[in-house]
Parts: structure tokens; sequence; C-alpha cells
């Protein structure tokens, strides 16, 4: 599969979670999940076996542990990417803040939008308007099945 193809797959599957309800450290298509969830849950229908386990977590656990946890776990399983680099089905982490830890994670749907959970609602595709933009703080490819170790 080449990298176009399994950017149209990781598409496809982003799609099809459209309106699971938000349900925080939930993975579980139409049934819950929470950002990291989505993508985890992208990431078995692909791969298959979770590359690293995910322990729990509350929703507060940047500012408490103050860790770029999320971060550090897409760059240990992700392929790293320029911001402007982005492609419909990668994968775009966020700050809140300037300062923050990254704490938000999408799938890039096209130029304008991104399909992600968001917290109160369900798994939505949403404007990737100013507000993400400017939070925006890295993007990653998912890896060609060649590279992947399980």
């Amino acid at each position: 599969m080449t990298q176009t193809e399994l950017r149209s797959e990781i598409l496809r599957c982003a799609q099809d979670w459209i309106d699971t309800p938000y349900q925080h450290q939930a993975s579980t298509k139409q049934a819950g999940c929470d950002c990291l969830g989505l993508v985890r849950g992208i990431w078995r229908e692909i791969y298959g076996e979770e590359p690293i386990a995910t322990p729990p977590y509350t929703a507060n656990w940047a500012e408490e542990t103050g860790r770029e946890t999320l971060l550090r776990a897409a760059q240990s399983c992700l392929n790293p990417l320029d911001l402007d680099a982005t492609q419909p089905g990668d994968i775009m982490l966020f700050r809140m803040t300037p300062n923050a830890m990254c704490k938000h994670i999408a799938v890039r749907a096209s130029e304008t939008t991104i399909i992600h959970a968001y917290w109160g609602r369900a798994v939505v595709e949403s404007f990737l308007v100013p507000y993400w933009q400017k939070r925006h703080a890295y993007s990653f490819a998912f890896p060609p099945f060649s590279k992947v170790i399980l």
C-alpha cells in the first residue's frame, strides 16, 4: 500500500467514527471515544494491535504531570511531518495554550477540516478555523506497513 493509499484508508476509517459519542479514555467505534481513542481505534483498524499500551489518564493529565505524554507517544509510533506538509489522513497535535503540553489530537480530513472527538459531543468533522490553526503544534503520518513493529 502506498502512502497515498494509506492516507485514504485512514481518512475513510476516521469518517466511519463520526457520531461516535465522546467518552473519556474509551476507544470503541459507535460506543465511545476521546480524541486519543479515535486515533487508537483507527490504528487498530489499519494495523491490528496497538504498538504501546495506554495507561489510565485523567482529563487533566497534562496539567497534572507537566509531561509531553501525547507528543512522546506520537513520536514513538508515527512519522513526523512539517506543519505545512500535513495532508488528509495525517495526524495533527494541538496545544490548547502556547506553553501548555500537547493535549488534543485530530485527523486532517481536508484542506479546511479535521476529524476529532470533541469533548461533550462526539466524533465530528470540524472546520480548521483560526482557533485550531493557531494551536496546531505538530503533524505526523501513520507509518508505512513495512515500518510497523508490533
